[in-house]
Order: C-alpha cells, then sequence, then structure tokens
C-alpha cells in the first residue's frame, strides 16, 4: 500500500512539476495487488486524475474485473470522484491524504473549491460495497508537502 502510495504521489509530483497541474496522482493496482494497470496525473478542475482514470479503466476493463482492482491515490476523492469510481465498478479505494487535510492546506483556494462530502458517505449512498483504506498516516506529511508547496507557492515571474 505504501509502495502505491509512493507512486501516486510521483505522478502527481510530474504533474505539478512537468505540466503545472495541481499536485494529485492515482494509479490502477490489479487483482494480484501489485501490477499497475494505468497512472493519472490530474489534468484540471473538471478532469481530477481519479475520475479520468476511472473512466478510462471503465472503457478497458470489464465491471467483473474492476470490482477486484484498487484505486490508488494522493487525496481522498471528492464527490465526482468517488462517483466516478463507483459508476466504473473499482472496487477497493486507497487514499493517502484526507479531503479534510486537504482543506487545511489550500485554504479557500478559489481553483480547489474542497467539498465537505467524505468518499466513505458517497459510496454508502450506493448499492454496492467500496472497501475505502485511509488516510494513510505514514504517507500524509510526504503527500501534504506537494500541496503545501503548490498552493501557496508565489506567483512564476515570467
Amino acid at each position: 500500500m505504501l509502495r502505491h502510495l509512493k507512486r501516486a504521489n510521483d505522478v502527481a509530483r510530474r504533474a505539478r512539476d512537468e505540466l503545472g497541474r495541481h499536485p494529485f496522482g492515482a494509479i490502477l493496482v490489479a487483482p494480484d495487488g501489485e501490477t499497475v494497470l494505468a497512472e493519472q496525473g490530474n489534468v484540471d478542475t473538471v478532469n481530477h486524475a481519479e475520475s479520468v482514470l476511472a473512466r478510462t479503466a471503465a472503457l478497458n476493463y470489464p465491471g467483473e474485473y474492476l470490482g477486484r482492482c484498487t484505486l490508488v491515490t494522493t487525496v481522498e476523492p471528492c464527490a465526482m470522484c468517488a462517483g466516478t469510481q463507483y459508476w466504473a465498478n473499482i472496487g477497493r479505494l486507497v487514499y493517502g491524504l484526507s479531503e479534510r487535510r486537504l482543506l487545511a492546506l489550500t485554504g479557500s483556494h478559489e481553483e480547489n473549491p474542497t467539498m465537505d462530502l467524505p468518499c466513505r458517505t458517497v459510496f454508502a449512498a450506493g448499492q454496492k460495497p467500496i472497501e475505502v483504506l485511509g488516510p494513510v498516516t505514514e504517507m500524509e506529511d510526504e503527500i501534504a508537502a506537494l500541496h503545501r508547496d503548490f498552493w501557496h507557492a508565489p506567483p512564476k515571474e515570467n
């Protein structure tokens, strides 16, 4: 779990450093618990890493297979991403940092108007079980560092 969260955080770091995007990263792990089937960094404020990854997975793998896969993501999925995971049939979620902790780091940043709606609440409203593990305390500080540096960094000079 920690190895996969570190990889997801590396994806988030690349999204931030190479593309200038928000530092969120997600990976899809096969039922064997080892094989990484896909990885995705954040695209924009509507195409979050988790939702893009879940949509792509749903196009490429049968629901029965995805039901045994794990979405590993740096930050607890928002309501949109949790809903997309639910509809994609991805049966397990592991996340490092809670959405509430993210809000404490970003404040009321206009590019990240965090909703106070835990993913467990979204999943509980559905008719099929999604196993959730998180937040993972061993990774919280490492993940938070990317966000602290990003959301509070001074503007870049041209």
